[in-house]
């Protein structure tokens, strides 16, 4: 049975790990998605002295477990005199400028493949299309690469953005108190479970199911070309066209 005199003690405890919990993912993946647009179109270039080096951070990032990631920059990084004695040494002993930075360089190695793969899957006419109107470089990619690739890539970032919320529970090992760290406390002191690791699996499932439906909107309202019942629904009525075709 559950005690729900503790869940409603505990509830202000989780309430306050929640907003952890979202404020962890909204810096994260807001700082991921700005720094993977400029290296999307680096990894997407011809050029291999500009797609390597990208090529080489996100295999090594995606190839190591992000909780490997955020102890070599918590614990790992202050074994080093120069990183203690050096004007960083601030940020890097704040668990919170550890998490934030693994988190971040985690999600922006993964949604600059996802991006630069739709970046390169940019049909050519397009591309042609848009030169042939004399349309600068930064003009292409405005407004035919970037709302191509964002388009194609949403599903995929969307279940990035899913996997990077349920990640923001390893920032409990370096003492930041979000979801899974208030569960632990509440197990620790009451020694129960479905009070405690039950309440933080209802929590996440609640953010899982408020993600994935924003997302499917946001499918809805930028994918909806591809629907054929809408794509008649928008088609104008066959008078209408006849006159407008003479």
């Amino acid at each position: 049975m559950i005690n729900w005199s503790i869940v409603i003690e505990t509830l202000p405890a989780f309430w306050h790990g929640l907003q952890i919990t979202l404020l962890l993912l909204v810096i994260s993946i807001s700082s991921g998605l700005l720094l993977s647009i400029p290296l999307s179109v680096a990894r997407a270039s011809a050029n291999p002295w500009i797609r390597t080096p990208v090529w080489l951070y996100t295999y090594v990032i995606r190839g190591t477990p992000l909780l490997v990631q955020l102890f070599v920059l918590y614990y790992g990084l202050p074994q080093f005199d120069s990183v203690r004695e050096s004007a960083l040494w601030p940020l890097f002993r704040s668990p919170w400028f550890c998490a934030w930075l693994a988190f971040t360089l985690n999600t922006t190695a993964y949604t600059t493949e996802m991006f630069a793969g739709a970046i390169r899957s940019t049909p050519a006419g397009e591309i042609e299309a848009a030169r042939a109107m004399g349309l600068t470089r930064f003009q292409v990619f405005r407004d035919v690469f970037w709302p191509g690739a964002w388009r194609r890539a949403l599903p995929q970032y969307g279940n990035e953005v899913v996997q990077m919320m349920h990640a923001t529970a390893l920032a409990s090992t370096v003492t930041i108190v979000e979801i899974l760290r208030v569960a632990r406390d509440v197990y620790t002191n009451y020694l129960v479970v479905p009070e405690s690791f039950g309440m933080a699996a209802v929590l996440y499932l609640m953010l899982t199911v408020i993600l994935t439906q924003g997302f499917r909107l946001l499918e809805r309202h930028y994918l909806r070309h591809l629907d054929p019942k809408a794509s008649r629904t928008q088609a104008p009525p066959k008078g209408k066209q006849h006159i407008a075709d003479a």
